[in-house]
């Protein structure tokens, strides 16, 4: 039987989210780490159901089936994408704030004396399922019926494992805002109101579809995106969180974005800035499963 990816991944309709890296403590046995991850998962004192995804920084992880996100993505004008690698990443998700900030805290008391919080971002879902541009986002990703076939390895060494890139996003929003309707769509590839991807008449190279839609020989590699929003009304932007079964795909796609080979940059980019960068192995379910606490009589 297939390994099966972390179920996490795919739970939709959930509201709030808490991002969460990680560090592991000098002398801290990496098991150690990946226990107390894991036992995030298991029965906390929290209201409500919360899901659970957990990520370990791909050289920790054996077998490797990607690379750290340890350069920064250069583009030729200078525009940066930086690196912020580190050695864990939880993501938390649930219906209710409450309830997920209690979960959230229970959590990092868990990892507290195996691992550093090196960053914590709280994220929620903005208009059901548009970005803080106003814009749908996620209309290229698969069917829920397809994503597993996308976001996880089918098989080879890191069956069931999948590949998660990570980077937060800060929009200028007041010079978003400035451009007209017509002019937004323009950067983005997209009508506004229902998503509807432009001509290629209309649609400019530079448009973030244009750049963000990887095809090799005939074929686009699909990518199972989960953004939210994050931040207050004076600081926000998005938590751009890609899934996918390898490290190509992700890392074409920022290599894209920023112009790297052809000089021709994302249009997006002149509006909203990369933050972070980290890519994480997502393992499987039954991978986790020898670092579960044990069962208590």
């Amino acid at each position: 039987m297939a390994p099966t990816p972390q179920p996490g991944i795919f739970a939709a309709a959930l509201a709030e989210h808490s991002y969460l890296e990680f560090d592991l403590r000098p002398g801290v046995p990496l098991r150690a780490l990946i226990a107390a991850l894991t036992a995030v998962g298991e029965p906390m004192p929290a209201t409500g159901a919360i899901n659970v995804v957990i990520g370990i920084r791909p050289s920790l992880w054996e077998p490797i089936v990607a690379a750290d996100f340890s350069e920064a993505v250069a583009g030729p004008d200078g525009f940066t994408m930086p690196a912020t690698q580190h050695d864990a990443w939880l993501w938390l998700s649930g219906a209710d704030r409450t309830a997920l900030f209690d979960y959230t805290r229970a959590a990092l008391g868990l990892l507290e004396p195996v691992a550093t919080c090196a960053c914590e971002v709280s994220g929620w879902v903005y208009h059901h399922d548009r970005d803080l541009t106003g814009f749908i986002d996620g209309t290229e990703n698969p069917s829920r019926s397809l994503a597993p076939t996308v976001a996880a390895a089918a098989d080879g060494p890191g069956a069931g494992c999948s590949v998660a890139l990570v980077q937060q996003w800060r929009h200028d929003s007041a010079a978003f805002e400035a451009l007209s309707v017509a002019e937004q769509e323009l950067v983005i590839g997209r009508t506004k109101a229902d998503s509807v991807e432009l001509d290629e008449d209309h649609k400019p190279p530079t448009s973030h579809v244009s750049r963000t839609v990887v095809e090799e020989n005939g074929e686009e590699l699909k990518i199972f995106r989960r953004n939210t929003a994050y931040g207050t009304v004076r600081d926000h932007g998005t938590m751009f969180v890609g899934f996918c079964a390898s490290q190509h795909p992700l890392a074409e796609m920022l290599r894209r974005m920023a112009g790297v080979g052809d000089g021709v940059r994302d249009a997006l980019t002149r509006y909203t800035a990369p933050l972070t960068g980290a890519y994480y192995v997502i393992p499987p379910v039954e991978a986790l499963a020898p670092f579960a606490p044990a069962a208590e009589d």
